[in-house]
């Protein structure tokens, strides 16, 4: 898939996440969802402050603030990159990922301000992934070594799988 092809899609799965949060109700928007999990203020909290965490590690391979390795993805991260998705098994953020980016109740208002951070974020990073050096790369907790084009590649599989996760908090809501 192209960058362009991908900055669509990123584009696209951004507007979702837009359209969703106007459709949660208010009420519901930081509460646990019954059954445990986290609620969708955690949901967006997470999936945003790790887009732009991706987009910060992105960055440094276009500007070669990285060093140049041959190290490359772990397994896992290869399973992610050929299939374009998690594997099917629930797993957990790392701890030492979570105290870093915690996911938080945040409000809807601070969501809809970090969709729009995000939004420029890619615009801004999407002509400087072209010229970044394929040995560039920053490691990913889970994936390994990733250079620009798969940071980016990843900001779109992490976001579409986080979209899933709405889905079932909608689901347990409704069925309580």
């Amino acid at each position: 898939m192209s960058i362009g092809s991908e900055r669509k899609e990123i584009e696209e799965v951004l507007d979702t996440y837009r359209k969703r949060l106007d459709t949660i109700p208010d009420d519901l928007f930081d509460v646990t969802p019954p059954g445990g999990g986290w609620s969708y203020a955690e949901v967006y909290s997470h999936i945003l402050q790790a887009n732009l965490g991706s987009s910060i590690a992105l960055e440094k391979c276009t500007l070669s603030s990285c060093k140049p390795t041959s190290k490359g993805r772990t397994p896992v991260g290869f399973f992610v990159f050929i299939f374009n998705r998690f594997p099917p098994f629930r797993t957990k953020v790392p701890p030492a990922l979570a105290a870093k980016i915690p996911a938080t109740k945040i409000t809807k208002e601070e969501a809809r301000n970090l969709l729009i951070k995000c939004r420029r974020r890619i615009n801004d990073l999407v002509p400087k992934i072209h010229d970044a050096p394929p040995h560039n790369r920053t490691r990913h907790t889970r994936l390994g070594m990733l250079n620009a084009r798969q940071w980016f590649k990843f900001i779109l599989i992490h976001s579409k799988h986080h979209l899933k996760q709405l889905d079932r908090i909608e689901k347990k809501f409704s069925t309580a």
